[in-house]
């Protein structure tokens, strides 16, 4: 059974203090002092001074000393950008990855790349009764699985020869890759013929077949894959779902903002 540890009041109270701080800034273009952050967040003086160098140090906020103003710093720009483009992917790619359900029967799930993890954003159930699930906003293997794969294989390439060194080969399913000169084969494979296929690697019982969703320079905008049971799909059933995944992943690269 699965151990849980309560909440610490203490740290998230302070974590909701730090992100009203956060959203007055976004309210101020051109910052504001202090005084103004504390009395606006009823906060002494010496909590929103503590709070404030967090967020700077973080790179949350910026502070400029000759005019002693606080304004967003580039991380929160950063956060809002990826919010932003998420949002955008997924508006486009539902529509399609639907098609792809209703035509393979199977699940259709999107992920983009979040460090050294995939980051599940969307998926589009089959009609099957028993389907396979990727759940928005959780976090998944890069190396075990078809979308992560693709993420890796086309991911820039200093990024792609970083992640093929040094992610952690965790063995997850029964027939996971945890050595290293077989991972770098698998990568350098799937870069050459622009899928990947996971058979049972990161879940027993679990086949998925994934494509790369390509910016005009080549490199993995997302990923996108068609997820089965194993007892009902084979490796040679999910090659036959991928032209509808390739044709799917062209189809939502063609729609999305240049990069």
């Amino acid at each position: 059974m699965n151990s849980r540890t309560p909440d610490n009041p203490s740290a998230t109270n302070a974590i909701g203090k730090a992100l009203r701080l956060l959203t007055l800034l976004g309210d101020r273009p051109d910052g504001a002092v202090l005084t103004d952050l504390a009395n606006r967040n009823g906060l002494p003086l010496s909590t929103a001074h503590r709070l404030m160098s967090t967020l700077v140090r973080e790179g949350y906020a910026r502070f400029e000393p000759s005019t002693k103003r606080y304004t967003l710093g580039l991380q929160s720009f950063r956060l809002s950008h990826r919010v932003s483009h998420e949002r955008a992917l997924i508006d486009v790619a539902r529509p399609t990855m639907e098609e792809v359900s209703n035509t393979t029967r199977e699940a259709t799930l999107l992920s983009v790349l979040d460090g050294p993890y995939q980051l599940y954003v969307h998926y589009a159930k089959g009609p099957q009764q028993v389907s396979v699930i990727g759940e928005p906003g959780r976090r998944g293997p890069l190396h075990c699985t078809a979308m992560g794969k693709c993420l890796v294989a086309f991911a820039p390439r200093a990024l792609r020869d970083d992640l093929v060194e040094n992610l952690v080969l965790t063995p997850e399913g029964p027939n996971t890759i945890t050595d290293r000169e077989k991972f770098r084969d698998e990568i350098a494979l799937v870069r050459a013929r622009g899928h990947a296929i996971s058979d049972q690697e990161h879940e027993t019982g679990i086949r998925a077949i994934g494509v790369p969703i390509k910016s005009s320079n080549g490199t993995a905008l997302a990923a996108l894959s068609t997820a089965a049971p194993a007892y009902r799909a084979d490796v040679e059933q999910l090659l036959e779902f991928l032209p509808a995944l390739t044709l799917a992943a062209r189809e939502i690269a063609a729609q999305l903002p240049a990069q």
